[in-house]
């Protein structure tokens, strides 16, 4: 398992503030989502599901975010871009969701900025819970608020975000 400070600051914060959407709320939010989804451990989604590193993203969702957002937000997408490796476009990107940590941060923090809803509170886990439910598992998905808040007690809660911006 990943030390969830240093993921948090070496990882995580850099990406965020790189990308202009660096918060106390997205921290905690895209921790959970590790959390929740990964436990911080597995790269590979288990019984050979389609979702893939710590956020647990299927590659249908980084194809969409490429296709129907990323597409037209070319500053956004920009910065996104230089967290790949390698040169252009692949049919291989997805992979990267593995074992780039920068690029699957990036995805996962650009899946949220889509939503319109703005983040709940830094410190209400069960209001990040029910985001995460909403916007990120689904209403069809197998996991629930109460796994979200459970896993984020356990793995995260107690651990201080970095920085103020709120976007």
């Amino acid at each position: 398992m990943l030390d969830v400070d240093q993921f948090r600051s070496s990882v995580v914060v850099p990406v965020l503030t790189a990308l202009g959407l660096n918060s106390p709320a997205a921290q905690n939010l895209l921790l959970g989502t590790a959390a929740v989804e990964s436990r911080f451990r597995y790269l590979r989604q288990l019984n050979g599901g389609p979702a893939l590193g710590l956020y647990q993203m299927e590659p249908t969702t980084e194809r969409d975010i490429w296709d129907r957002f990323l597409a037209y937000r070319s500053r956004l997408r920009s910065m996104v871009r230089g967290f790949l490796v390698g040169e252009g476009p692949s049919p291989e990107r997805h992979l990267q969701l593995i074992w780039n940590l920068a690029y699957a941060t990036a995805m996962c923090r650009v899946h949220y900025f889509r939503v319109a809803e703005p983040l709940p509170a830094a410190d209400d886990a069960e209001a990040l819970g029910h985001y995460w439910k909403l916007h990120y598992n689904t209403r069809a998905g197998a996991g629930d608020v109460g796994g979200f808040v459970s896993a984020y007690r356990r793995l995260v809660r107690g651990r201080k975000p970095s920085g103020n911006a709120d976007p």
